[in-house]
């Protein structure tokens, strides 16, 4: 995510213990929702008024600022019933509609595997970012109860964990580079996920943050986060048995407007058949992030080598992210990659603009696009011309990857019309191609 809503950093030590403590955590569950992207139509964040090429640059500072939000996150180490969602992108990212407490309050939040608590700010606001929705009021819903600092879920919060002088359990959470940032209280409510082919699924006892001092670079259309992320308070993480740690989603090509992406929860997000290909999940610090093992990117024939796959330290050297838009890769190991792409296709490069891509062709060009296959540790993943280059303007088409210093990140373009699956019990993420409009 950009800095408008940049994955989360909890100033806190995760719980490491499943929340759900009623008849949602032994029941079984299966359903799906759908993903709405930023730029869609049915997003809040829709302007009409953008070209699709300007809507792709914007994602372009967009995926920067992420890259450069991770390297500081990770420099402190720091059922027969099955519905759907839908998820809407939001600055090269995802939305979901969710609701909170009871009656449930709708509230449009990003869907993001970059992070982890699932957040939105609270009435009553001492100091929060303007918002155009009505902020959720705590005191409005039946089943909200804030969590005391002698539970166990405070407690295990760790030294930096803090608590307010009426015995409510407070959380602290900040966004690397641009002093964003969200303070409030620890507590459990009833979290409902709308449904696209059944009624909608709820969550009692869900784990979150009621904000009340939210401040920095965020999105007045957006009411908070859904953290899908890997560490123990994301929604994924609570869900815990119940969906046997699976979850998946199929992003649509940007060209397909009116159509929106899914994610699968549990037995719906089971990715199995032809075509279907693995790669093991790593665990590494911090917690929150899918790490993968990159081995080499071909270019037709030719194989190119990650930096240190060889001589064994390259294991969870990338992460799979649903919020950065472009690949970022190691700097020497891009130029690499560029130099076998651009000597395959048979144009005329063009000159990026200032900030830009580094490959770029004439969009009126009938570019060739040789077979790119991202080899990860036992899974070839082949991608296709959409999946390798992207229009940001209108004279312009250029190579969807991109150089980085400091962290590396399998962006989203590569992922659509991919089923993309997440299996956190057995340790594995997996790929099907797929024509994700159609699911």
């Amino acid at each position: 995510m950009a800095p408008i809503f940049s994955s989360v950093l909890l100033s806190l030590c995760l719980l490491s213990s499943p929340f759900l403590s009623n008849a949602n955590a032994h029941k079984k569950l299966g359903f799906t929702a759908d993903l709405i992207h930023r730029d869609s139509p049915k997003s809040p964040f829709y302007n009409p008024t953008q070209t699709p090429s300007q809507r792709l640059r914007n994602a372009i500072n967009r995926s920067v600022n992420r890259v450069a939000h991770f390297t500081n996150i990770y420099g402190k180490d720091a059922s027969d019933n099955s519905p759907q969602t839908e998820i809407t992108s939001s600055h090269g990212e995802y939305l979901m509609n969710v609701s909170l407490g009871t009656p449930p309050f709708p509230i449009m939040a990003v869907a993001d595997t970059g992070s982890d608590l699932v957040w939105t700010q609270c009435k009553p606001c001492e100091d929060c970012y303007t918002q155009e929705d009505p902020l959720f009021d705590p005191k409005a819903s039946s089943t909200y109860r804030n969590v005391s600092c002698s539970s166990s879920q405070c407690s295990e919060f760790g030294t930096e964990g803090s608590c307010s002088t009426d015995n409510t359990c407070s959380y602290s959470i900040a966004y690397g580079g641009d002093r964003s940032h969200s303070k409030g209280n620890v507590a459990a409510d009833t979290l409902t996920l709308g449904s696209t082919n059944s009624r909608p699924v709820q969550l009692k006892n869900v784990i979150i943050g009621c904000g009340h001092n939210n401040a920095g670079k965020f999105n007045k259309k957006s009411s908070g986060i859904v953290g899908l992320g890997g560490g123990a308070a994301s929604l994924v993480s609570q869900l815990g048995d119940s969906i046997d740690g699976k979850f998946s989603y199929c992003f649509v090509p940007l060209t397909e407007k009116d159509r929106t992406s899914k994610i699968n929860f549990g037995t719906n997000a089971v990715v199995s058949g032809k075509g279907v290909v693995s790669t093991p999940l790593i665990k590494k610090s911090p917690q929150t992030f899918y790490y993968l093992t990159l081995e080499s990117i071909s270019v037709g024939s030719k194989k190119i080598q990650f930096p240190g796959i060889n001589s064994g330290t390259g294991q969870g050297n990338i992460i799979i992210d649903s919020g950065t838009t472009f690949t970022f890769l190691p700097m020497e190991f891009y130029t690499q990659l560029e130099r076998a792409v651009a000597s395959q296709i048979k144009a005329e490069r063009q000159e990026a603009p200032q900030g830009s891509m580094g490959l770029c062709y004439s969009a009126t060009a009938k570019l060739k696009v040789p077979v790119i296959t991202v080899h990860f540790d036992g899974a070839d993943v082949k991608l296709d011309s959409s999946n390798s280059f992207a229009q940001i303007s209108e004279e312009l088409v250029c190579f969807a990857f991109r150089g980085s210093d400091d962290f590396f990140i399998y962006g989203n373009l590569s992922q659509m019309n991919f089923l993309v699956g997440y299996d956190t019990v057995s340790r594995k993420v997996s790929f099907k191609r797929a024509d994700c409009a159609k699911m």
